[in-house]
């Protein structure tokens, strides 16, 4: 779906502001899930979800091994459809980002 909304000239927002702010809206509203909320900010799901965090919109969890529900509920989904698409990577690939984050 497209949607075209003229906007003031001297508004101080650029289009990725402005999808961003809609995308945390419709979050907040639980009009989208977490993965197409960041998906339409054109952002990663980890980023939505620290900026979302940065807002105090969500709280970060107490144990940094504990991740949301939500945040593997996205990641998932996010894996099942590349996995549709045919993006398949390597074991090795994997790894890499596994070794990267400890």
């Amino acid at each position: 779906m497209q949607i075209t909304i003229d906007l003031p000239d001297n508004l101080p927002l650029t289009e990725a502001d402005v999808r961003i702010e809609l995308a945390i809206v419709l979050y907040q509203q639980h009009s989208l899930s977490l993965d197409r909320s960041a998906q339409l900010a054109v952002m990663s799901v980890d980023n939505f979800y620290q900026l979302l965090i940065s807002r105090h919109i969500v709280t970060q969890p107490a144990d940094p091994d504990d991740e949301p529900a939500g945040l593997i509920l996205a990641s998932l989904r996010t894996s099942l459809q590349q996995i549709k698409e045919g993006k398949l990577h390597p074991i090795s690939e994997l790894w890499e980002g596994i070794i990267a984050r400890v």
